[in-house]
């Protein structure tokens, strides 16, 4: 941690995890949360094409008038899906991005610390439409119709503008639905797996003891050993040995705790994946398929 920037201190916030431990985070910035927003919006942007020119040549082959106006209500309804759930629904996976957010390397978390709900996500992104889809709807209208009262795109830049810059006024770099569902968007660097976590484990652990945890513990896992913050290393190692039933012992995480950790994550990883290929996935340890 001493090695960060001031700047980059400044971002970093501790996440309580539903077992107690402590993880430290780092906070988005501004910019790329701008410019995950824009990479969405050009996808949303060429989806729109496709589907416009695709319904365009359905009905040119009907060739018809109600088919039009039937096609009319499809791109109505299409565009009406795309722009409110493009957001929520890889937002709801379970890497809780969006394809801009895993270009930038960022995320979507729960400030809580559990897992992000789809009611958070929901939540967060049914405000977008409010911040972001309302005022460029009056815009658009005002550039098509040269009659539209001028205080009425006035409105909607100074609309856009106060849930633009909102980002910029809170030290946690939260837009309104952020505020709303209780989430954090966190930096996500992409790194190549440590050779540690691909080796065989030297440690030996039975089913009871890997069935303790599931998918999201196994992703936070991964995050703490990225990371090597010694204090975390520590409370997780003991946090895990509590849990299975091992012997609680640490050496302040040093060698053997990260050893311990990493032989753990690979041996449930491992699991995790076999159990995958029968088509049985453990979202977390609260899930008992």
């Amino acid at each position: 941690m001493s090695g960060r920037s001031p700047l980059d201190a400044k971002r970093i916030r501790m996440l309580a995890t539903p077992e107690g431990v402590a993880l430290p985070l780092e906070l988005a910035d501004a910019g790329q949360r701008a410019a995950a927003l824009l990479i969405d919006l050009i996808v949303l942007l060429v989806s729109f094409i496709l589907m416009s020119v695709a319904l365009l040549l359905a009905g040119m082959a009907i060739g018809r008038a109600p088919a039009y106006r039937a096609i009319g209500v499809l791109w109505l309804a299409g565009s009406f899906i795309l722009r409110n759930f493009y957001f929520t629904w890889f937002e709801a996976r379970p890497r809780g991005a969006t394809v801009g957010k895993r270009i930038l390397g960022i995320r979507v978390v729960a400030r809580q610390g559990g897992r992000l709900t789809l009611d958070a996500v929901i939540a967060r992104n049914a405000l977008r439409e409010v911040e972001l889809f309302l005022p460029l709807t009056l815009l658009a209208a005002a550039g098509i119709q040269s009659r539209v009262a001028a205080w009425i795109v006035i409105s909607g830049l100074g609309w856009s503008a106060l849930f633009l810059f909102l980002p910029l006024m809170n030290g946690d770099r939260l837009r309104a639905g952020d505020l709303l569902a209780g989430t954090w968007v966190i930096r996500t660097p992409k790194r190549p797996l440590l050779p540690e976590l691909a080796d065989s484990p030297a440690e030996t652990f039975s089913d009871a003891e890997l069935d303790v945890y599931g998918i999201y513990e196994l992703e936070t896992l991964e995050q703490v050993i990225r990371q090597a913050h010694a204090p975390t290393i520590s409370s997780v190692a003991e946090t895990i040995r509590r849990r299975i039933g091992r012997q609680v012992w640490s050496d302040g995480g040093a060698t053997k705790d990260l050893a311990f950790l990493q032989n753990y994550y690979s041996t449930l990883r491992g699991r995790l994946e076999g159990k995958l290929l029968f088509g049985i996935r453990r979202v977390d340890k609260h899930d008992r398929p």
